[in-house]
């Protein structure tokens, strides 16, 4: 149970804290700019309600699409959630949390059966149409049934805290005003429900108590502090500015993402509620009127005379009860589950156990056995890398392993859910830096590198548990060109026997074709020779895949080859380079012109178009 309630508190963790800093910024401009603000503000606060109601939901589902299915599923749950936020009429991120991930994994059940039967050249087409649809269809769906059973859900919290409160029951009230907060329900619950009774409490008695169940910020800022000592990553570094923001500011939707990151959390601001309550109705605590925001200031201009240390007790009791309970239950469900720590632990173990750079470092049979997802990372993530992983996956067909997914990937941006990265020795410590968990093979030619051959053999190995399985025979890919380059390569964009030229030079001329061709704005050119500066496109094998950094894909107006042949060859830092293979590749599309081919398999193909 413990270890279920850590994956889940993991994954929940994995949509939040990414985003942690958008929340911040509406808690930032709601606590200076709206109505009850520092410094009011319309214009300014305006943003307030659509961040609340369409952004933060919307970026909650896109990271919980991602985790799941990746960069598509980010948008299939990004589409997926729309439906969720236009179904219902208060701010639904429990509901993002819900079609985000959904998004995800309809995109990756599609992919598992599409992706082996798309024809070479048509991945693209068919990942933004199953994208498109899948998404549209979710989109639908959220909008007439994740959307309103949400509401109905959150619904019946509300008529439950006025239950309680009509019965006298209120420490009690914190079992739903709690949840019903995280929920963003706690503007309606405070003047929807508290502050129309309280108003006429206050009128007979100068003071009720019901002003202060919602807007005491002692619950909160216990949770937040316990962040502080007992949380981990960027959780722990985050919550002491939460805290700040969310006590004095009184903007309590701040500390909502830390407990749906761990939803066993919502135990501490409820008792820490309850025994403030307690504390204030024993001590005859309470409020003149409604405290808005609710903060700790607030809290003091609305305490009438004689009730101030009453009002200082429940607050400071509540906080430090939901810090005494957040704290035991981080280190009993949060220590071993903490993901940042588990990845250094990896990290450090295999750091341990390499001895060598430039090869297939060893692995037991158990870890191999466990391989899912093999990640080929390169600079920018579109051309030798792209290669590569196409390269890899025909030998694992040729080989007959399965189960495996290959994909690539910019070295910035490698999935934390792969246990195998290849990329160039030359990027190998940042692969490290991004993917700790993951056991990095970095090679020197993307095209002819003997680390692919180890690597099947060892996967063969773990599969079959066979002691020294046969080396099967890697057949060429077939590109049938009329397919292929009807769409990617057009033949105005072959050009044979040029003159050799500086490495540079031959970069521009692929670039100035691109632009003439329509495939992208003429200021990728520039991208193309930061790329070459940081990082150089030749991949060996006499091959140069010149394109852009991942900081110009937006340049990128649809995908398009280039191909240019120099017979006499381009000294190219140190590499002979007769084929010069020029990429835009929007998405992460695989470039079916190059990918799985060698130099001289190319040429063949190429000159049979001409």
């Amino acid at each position: 149970m413990k270890e279920r309630i850590q994956k889940f508190g993991r994954f929940l963790s994995g949509m939040v804290m990414p985003n942690i800093g958008a929340f911040i910024a509406w808690g930032f401009i709601a606590a200076l700019f709206i109505a009850d603000g520092w410094f009011p503000n319309g214009t300014i606060a305006s943003m307030v309600d659509p961040m609340l109601k369409y952004l933060l939901p919307l970026l909650i589902g896109y990271t919980g699409g991602k985790a799941v299915g990746g960069v598509k599923g980010a948008v299939a749950g990004a589409i997926a959630t729309l439906g969720v936020i236009v179904g219902a009429d208060i701010p639904m991120f429990i509901g993002a949390m819900i079609a985000g991930p959904l998004g995800g994994w309809c995109i990756k059940k599609f992919d598992k059966v599409a992706q082996p039967r798309i024809p070479a050249g048509f991945e693209m087409l068919v990942n933004n149409f199953s994208v498109g649809i899948i998404g549209g269809i979710l989109a639908v769906a959220c909008l007439f049934l994740i959307g309103p059973v949400c509401t109905t859900l959150t619904t019946w919290l509300g008529e439950g805290v006025k239950w309680l409160v009509k019965h006298n029951l209120l420490p009690a009230t914190s079992i739903l005003v709690e949840p019903a907060k995280v929920l963003f329900l706690n503007n309606a619950i405070n003047h929807g429900v508290f502050t129309p009774i309280g108003v006429q409490e206050a009128l007979e008695t100068g003071k009720s108590i019901l002003f202060m169940i919602e807007s005491n910020p002692g619950p909160g800022l216990g949770l937040l502090l316990a962040y502080c000592v007992a949380g981990k990553g960027s959780a722990r570094s985050s919550a002491a500015g939460a805290a700040f923001i969310q006590f004095v500011g009184g903007i309590h939707e701040l500390y909502f993402p830390y407990v749906l990151m761990n939803p066993i959390l919502i135990l501490a601001p409820m008792a820490g509620n309850a025994a403030g309550i307690t504390v204030l109705s024993l001590l005859g605590g309470g409020l003149k009127g409604a405290a808005s925001p609710g903060s700790i200031i607030a809290e003091m201009l609305m305490t009438p005379k004689g009730a101030y240390l009453a009002n200082i007790l429940g607050i400071a009791v509540a906080a430090a009860v939901s810090f005494v309970v957040a704290v035991f239950l981080l280190k009993t469900f949060g220590k071993e589950g903490d993901l940042e720590a588990a990845q250094k632990k990896v990290a450090a173990n295999k750091a341990a156990s390499k001895g060598q750079t430039v090869a297939v470092s060893t692995g037991s049979d158990v870890e191999m056995k466990s391989v899912k997802k093999i990640v080929f990372a390169c600079d920018a993530g579109m051309g030798s890398s792209a290669m590569g992983a196409t390269m890899l996956r025909n030998k694992f067909k040729d080989a007959g392993i399965t189960g495996i997914e290959v994909v690539h990937h910019p070295v910035s941006e490698i999935p934390g859910d792969c246990q195998i990265v290849v990329t160039h020795h030359e990027l190998a410590g940042r692969a490290e830096e991004r993917a700790p968990q993951a056991r990095i093979i970095p090679i020197q030619n993307f095209m002819g590198a003997p680390e692919y051959d180890a690597l099947v053999e060892e996967l063969l190995q773990a599969q079959k548990g066979a002691d020294t399985p046969a080396q099967a025979p890697v057949a060429e890919k077939e590109i049938p060109a009329a397919e292929e380059t009807s769409v990617l390569l057009e033949r105005k964009n072959i050009v044979l026997d040029c003159a050799s030229v500086t490495p540079e030079e031959a970069i521009i001329a692929c670039g100035r074709r691109m632009v003439e061709s329509g495939y992208v704005d003429e200021a990728y050119i520039q991208g193309m020779l930061e790329r070459e500066k940081s990082f150089s496109v030749a991949i060996g094998s006499h091959v140069a895949i010149p394109h852009g950094t991942n900081e110009v894909k937006p340049l990128i107006k649809k995908t398009g080859v280039v191909v240019m042949t120099y017979p006499d060859g381009i000294d190219w830092n140190g590499d002979k380079v007769k084929l010069v293979v020029g990429i835009a590749a929007t998405d992460e599309d695989t470039d079916a012109v190059v990918a799985g081919a060698d130099s001289e398999s190319l040429y063949q193909k190429l000159n049979g178009l001409l």
